[in-house]
């Protein structure tokens, strides 16, 4: 892994990425897929079956994307070899057919603000597979992800929905650790150099899978066009835009340009973004506990990134090194 977020970093296409290019697809990031859990959970109340659902997320996503970028430079930008077409399918798999299938499964009976205090445990399990694979992050690191789970912890014991079934809970627990897997081990997969058509491949590989997983479920039976309400498909239509096409394509870009701790911190933010969308459409109450929670949060990030940003005397790559700067 690269040590830090230095002035410029190379990009997938061999180009140089910008901090503030870096900078604006974290944003991105952090305030959207916040809003995504609102989302997710509109369209599963609306009788939306939750892997079908996010199947025909991801599938119109990656049909629009590929579309966009053949109008934009041609047919040949979408090639890939059989191996980037491998490595792709592996994160689509991880990332989105099991990581964010499961938070829609789970969703079904987890409140959208619940879930994203539990997704804040992704960073704990990039930590974790650091270590596992012989890195020793900074101690300003752990103490910043120590921090933000504080802040989580908080959050938690501010109150909230407990109407959560168990397995749910497990389920989304597993979620996050496959995601964390994905985005850990993504550079090594040989995925495609160009962030974006790497990002509508894995949004096309996913979606497939979550098409079977959810007929495996025996979704297509429960579907009822009748019944889903207009807020549903309008949900559906924000995940679509805003959570695949613009969020998950900043994030597969941030994989391939940013170090992976930094990256992570938006499993920090995100809860926050979900509990004032709580506060802003669904009237819930704020507490001043919440607002704390919410600043130890925002510190626990700081944290990390100040860690991140310091040069090491020894940079530790996640890939191969190809003779380019880092």
């Amino acid at each position: 892994m690269a040590a830090a977020s230095s002035a410029v970093l190379p990009d997938a296409g061999g180009r140089q990425a910008s901090t503030a290019m870096i900078w604006s697809a974290l944003a991105v990031v952090y305030v959207v897929w916040g809003s995504t859990y609102l989302g997710i959970r509109v369209v599963v109340e609306a009788e939306i079956p939750p892997m079908l659902g996010m199947s025909a997320r991801f599938l119109v996503a990656g049909v629009l994307l590929a579309a966009f970028l053949s109008l934009k430079s041609g047919w040949r930008r979408l090639r890939i070899t059989r191996q980037e077409a491998l490595g792709a399918a592996v994160v689509g798999l991880l990332l989105l057919a099991f990581g964010n299938g499961a938070v829609a499964v789970a969703e079904q009976t987890v409140p959208s603000g619940l879930a994203a205090l539990l997704v804040a445990a992704i960073p704990l399990w990039l930590i974790l597979l650091r270590v596992g694979g012989g890195d020793r992050p900074r101690a300003l690191t752990w103490v910043g992800v120590l921090v933000g789970f504080g802040g989580v912890a908080l959050l938690a014991l501010s109150g909230g929905d407990t109407s959560a079934k168990p397995l749910s809970v497990a389920i989304l627990v597993v979620g996050t650790i496959s995601w964390a897997i994905g985005s850990r081990f993504s550079p090594r997969l040989g995925l495609p150099r160009d962030p974006l058509v790497a990002a509508l491949y894995e949004m096309l590989f996913g979606g497939t899978a979550m098409v079977l997983i959810g007929v495996l479920r025996g979704e297509p039976g429960r579907i009822h066009l009748d019944r889903i309400d207009t807020s549903g498909w309008i949900a559906l239509a924000y995940l679509i835009v805003f959570g695949s096409l613009l969020a998950y394509t900043a994030y597969s870009y941030l994989l391939a340009n940013a170090p992976i701790s930094l990256i992570g911190t938006y499993a920090y933010v995100n809860p926050a973004v979900a509990v004032l969308l709580g506060w802003l459409i669904l009237d819930e109450h704020v507490t001043w506990q919440i607002l704390f929670g919410g600043a130890v949060i925002i510190l626990g990030v700081a944290l990390v990134v100040s860690a991140e940003r310091r040069p090491r005397t020894t940079a530790v790559r996640t890939e191969p090194d190809d003779g380019r700067s880092s």
